[in-house]
């Protein structure tokens, strides 16, 4: 009796075995892989890095979400901002992009609305944010979504160049970007970006 077809039949289910192991495996690593946030690469090339290289202005941030002029009478200087969310598949974010402004503008501002210190902010007519949209990004606030995990935002950026610990949290630095990042425990809360010059060692 041949037994030759019989071990390559044996062979044959022992490499069909094999197979179906190892894409089980390989399944299973790509599913245990951590997963980017989807959107912090458009962001990170549309806003954190012009606005690193000192080049954002308040056209760059409409282009990508609509919102609104805020001006905040607060005791330490008015600040103008712009506010409005940004959809991401995690959820809604919330932006805040703060213009550049001199102690001059500011007080213009602050005179034809007829605001003083400590008054509460106000909404900004539209036209007047048409007008001012060549005007320079000073910082910018990301609020993230909540449980939004820290390794999501790791794998999409990359591990941090400085770690601190906070007095209520902790906060990972890219200074690459201008870019400091807020965690809540494991979770993200805030992206806060300013100009890269700003983390230059002063002489």
């Amino acid at each position: 009796m041949n037994k030759t077809p019989l071990k390559a039949q044996h062979w044959l289910i022992f490499a069909i075995v094999a197979v179906l192991f190892f894409a089980w495996g390989a399944w299973l690593m790509r599913s245990s892989e951590v997963q980017p946030v989807a959107n912090l690469q458009q962001w990170r090339d549309a806003l954190l890095q012009p606005l690193a290289e000192d080049g954002l202005t308040l056209r760059d941030v409409q282009a990508l979400a609509a919102g609104e002029l805020w001006l905040e009478p607060r005791l330490d200087g008015a600040r103008l901002s712009y506010r409005a969310t940004l959809e991401g598949d995690e959820g809604e974010w919330s932006l805040q992009a703060e213009l550049a402004l001199s102690k001059n503008q500011r007080d213009s501002l602050m005179a034809a609305q007829g605001l003083r210190p400590g008054d509460a902010g106000v909404a900004l007519d539209e036209s007047l944010a048409e007008q001012m949209a060549a005007f320079t990004i000073a910082s910018l606030n990301l609020g993230a979504p909540q449980a939004l995990a820290s390794e999501r935002l790791a794998a999409s950026f990359g591990q941090p160049r400085l770690t601190l610990e906070l007095a209520d949290g902790r906060a990972w630095v890219y200074p690459q970007w201008g870019l400091t990042v807020h965690l809540q425990g494991d979770d993200v809360a805030l992206l806060h970006a300013v100009p890269r010059r700003a983390f230059a060692p002063q002489r």
